[in-house]
């Protein structure tokens, strides 16, 4: 450890660091950042931020559910993040005839908060530094499968070795590009239950016309509570379950924000790509993102059609749709950005200078065929990028795409068991057929599986489709819409209670000849299939890439002295920033937005921009209580210039004492490029000011109970 800190300082001392770029480790922050933070404003110390023996800011901030970041807000375990992480919970809880989704709900005791099915928050424990021990079991003459596989079982161990006898999760995770491995000990809570969510026109407002933009009025916050065991341990859901009593919950600051005020965040951002090369990038432009928009679209508007038919169709699409929406729009931002910044230029122009230093006497043996080796990779895939890319949004926006194959390849395993093994595997069949039919509606899914397969066949065809689906193409023209019309009304797949009904009355030897099936199989076969060439090709990548980050961060030749996120903890840190001014924002500084600007956007019944009454009632009597701005306005969003991504949905906005003054929920559009490239002048965070969050609960909502439970700072 004390090797690689030594070479991260002596970088940082070599290219002073921006500090408002950067997901940092926490157990470096004292090392690296302490200082800096000091100077914009941080009041606390390096211990208080992250400590293995004491309480600290760490252990206030979960990940929620896997996908986004929270933050314990009270002594009983209450948990506040977005309202869209939330969502697919309050969907799932929610009906055509009462639906918080619609209305909102608030638990004004805490017999009356609820359980969803399956959701749960993970706190981080320790981390700690692996590298030397993983790699002293390496070296260069394996090839990747070797050497993967042999980290891959020193992984095992130490996993094993932290784990506490199950009490604790063990992940062990590469950094820089497998140069460094540290691993995360974890423990997860699987008792939440919902507390409190504002109806979809405030936690939405805006929709997709407003997502990823600012200026923005978004009261995009939702909340939960943790429970446990008598004893503080982690339990599964239980009446008898009490409130989470956590080692540390943030306190909540109602005085406001000002330019160039201290901002930290804390969260589990999810992938960056700040070490990408130059072909990846373009690769990503030209090839990739395209058909993910492309494909992304087409799923979106089959399933919006149906959605605004039927209320209820709406809540069980909900979810998949507002998912499949913001990437759609994220991917396009990111095309537009990349191309606007030039970053492949950029990039190519430090690769340019990387190669000039590979090719010296000194480096040539080991990085001489770096470069070419990376650049002959991604011009030998560009076309499988496209295919790719129209295959997964298949996959992803359909449940015939995957789930026959997947369930019928089950059914086909559990139907050769002997009777034990079948008991055994039940469970779980069962709990696939749950996952597959959920939330589901036939007539939805017959036609967006024939409008994926034509968009698929037909863009992604100069790659290769597989057999059936290649000889079904050449066919029918390349429309499927007769056959999965044909397909779903004789398949044993095509609803819930087909599959039932066949599992009660069995013909094992007819699933390989289901019409659903047969197409679906192929899809899943086209999409693992891996040719002997590629796995070489993809071998060698992976080698040229990892002695690319070694080779940069030896010549110095990049000053980004952080790993790319992958869903650990990280610290950011800078300031509130404003952008520069916009006639749409009438704001005095373009950092903030009020609520006399959202109401200005308000549209009677619009899907987007509606508002609830009671809101606009409140608002024209200026009824702010306690949360408006010293200048009398009623604050709802406001900007920093946290660097973010991902995943850090629901992060919490600190000041230097530590207070919770906002949640991060979004970045803007201009500077999507920042995933792979970061823009100091474009790079913003936009987060909900805590000052709105309270009013909601408390002048809107009237959840009294909830704000009695926070520790507020005046």
């Amino acid at each position: 450890m004390k090797k690689v800190v030594l070479f991260l300082t002596m970088c940082l001392m070599a290219f002073p660091v921006k500090a408002d770029e950067g997901m940092w480790f926490l157990m470096f922050i004292e090392r690296l950042n302490h200082r800096d933070m000091e100077k914009m404003g941080l009041q606390l110390t390096a211990e208080e931020i992250y400590s293995i023996n004491h309480h600290s800011l760490k252990d206030a901030i979960v990940q929620f559910n896997g996908g986004c970041t929270a933050e314990i807000v009270s002594k009983n375990g209450l948990v506040l993040t977005n309202h869209h992480c939330g969502y697919n919970a309050i969907a799932e809880l929610s009906t055509a005839e009462q639906n918080y989704l619609k209305d909102g709900f608030w638990a004004k005791e805490k017999s009356a908060e609820m359980k969803p099915k399956s959701l749960y928050v993970r706190f981080f424990v320790r981390m700690d530094d692996v590298s030397k021990r993983i790699l002293s079991k390496v070296n260069d003459q394996m090839t990747e499968t070797e050497r993967n596989k042999i980290i891959q079982q020193e992984i095992n161990l130490i996993e094993k070795e932290n784990n506490e006898g199950g009490k604790y999760t063990v992940s062990v995770r590469p950094f820089f590009q497998g140069n460094e491995y540290y691993y995360f000990v974890y423990q997860d809570y699987t008792d939440v239950r919902l507390v409190g969510t504002p109806p979809e026109s405030v936690g939405k407002f805006g929709g997709d016309t407003d997502n990823w933009e600012w200026p923005r009025q978004t009261g995009d916050f939702s909340m939960f509570r943790v429970y446990a065991d008598k004893d503080g341990n982690p339990a599964a859901y239980s009446k008898d379950n009490v409130p989470l009593q956590p080692k540390h919950y943030l306190p909540v600051s109602i005085k406001g924000v000002k330019e160039n005020d201290f901002a930290m965040i804390l969260g589990y951002p999810g992938r960056t790509n700040r070490w990408m090369p130059a072909g990846g990038i373009e690769q990503n432009i030209k090839y990739a993102y395209p058909a993910w928009v492309e494909g992304a679209k087409t799923g979106m508007d089959v399933m919006k059609k149906y959605m605004d038919k039927d209320a209820t169709v709406r809540l069980q699409y909900a979810s998949k749709y507002a998912s499949t929406a913001n990437y759609w729009k994220n991917r396009q931002g990111m095309i537009d950005a990349l191309t606007k910044a030039g970053t492949v230029d950029v990039k190519t122009g430090q690769e340019d200078k990387f190669y000039e230093w590979a090719t010296k006497p000194a480096n040539k043996e080991k990085y001489e065929n770096v470069i070419p080796t990376i650049n002959d990779y991604y011009r030998s895939t560009n076309l499988k990028a496209t295919h790719d890319n129209y295959l997964m949004q298949l996959l992803r926006t359909s449940a015939y795409a995957a789930g026959p194959a997947n369930l019928g390849n089950a059914l086909i395993a559990y139907y050769n068991e002997n009777d034990a093994k079948k008991a055994e595997m039940l469970p779980k069949i069962n709990t696939m057929i749950d996952n597959i039919y959920g939330e589901f509606y036939a007539p939805l899914e017959k036609d967006i599986f024939a409008a994926q397969l034509n968009l698929y066949t037909s863009k992604g065809a100069e790659y290769g489709l597989g057999t059936q689906v290649a000889k079904m193409k050449s066919e029918n023209n390349g429309d499927f819409t007769a056959d999965v019309a044909k397909a779903t009304e004789i398949s044993y797949f095509t609803t819930k209670e087909k599959v039932l009904a066949f599992m009660a009355d069995p013909k094992p030897l007819a699933i390989v000849h289901d019409p659903l099936y047969i197409i679906s199989n192929d899809l899943m076969t086209k999409y693992r299939a891996k040719t002997d060439d590629q796995a070489k090709a993809d071998d060698g990548f992976a080698t040229a890439f990892r002695e690319l980050v070694e080779g940069l961060r030896e010549s110095k030749l990049n000053t980004i002295q952080y790993p790319d996120a992958n869903s650990t903890l990280r610290l950011t840190y800078g300031k509130v920033r404003a952008l520069p001014a916009d006639p749409r924002n009438d704001a005095k500084i373009n950092n903030y937005t009020t609520m006399e600007s959202m109401v200005k956007k308000y549209k009677a019944g619009d899907q987007e921009f509606d508002l609830p009454k009671r809101l606009l009632e409140l608002n024209k009597k200026k009824d702010y209580g306690q949360y408006a701005d010293k200048a009398g306005y009623m604050p709802v969003n406001f900007l920093t210039d946290n660097d973010i991504t991902g995943g850090n949905s629901g992060s919490p906005v600190l000041n230097g004492k530590g207070e919770l003054i906002g949640i991060a929920f979004d970045g803007n559009i201009e500077a999507m490029a920042g995933d792979v490239i970061f823009d100091p002048k474009l790079q913003r965070t936009i987060n909900v000011d805590i000052r709105y969050v309270l009013w909601i609960i408390d002048k809107y909502a009237g959840a009294k109970n909830i704000i009695d439970e926070l520790t507020i700072a005046k």
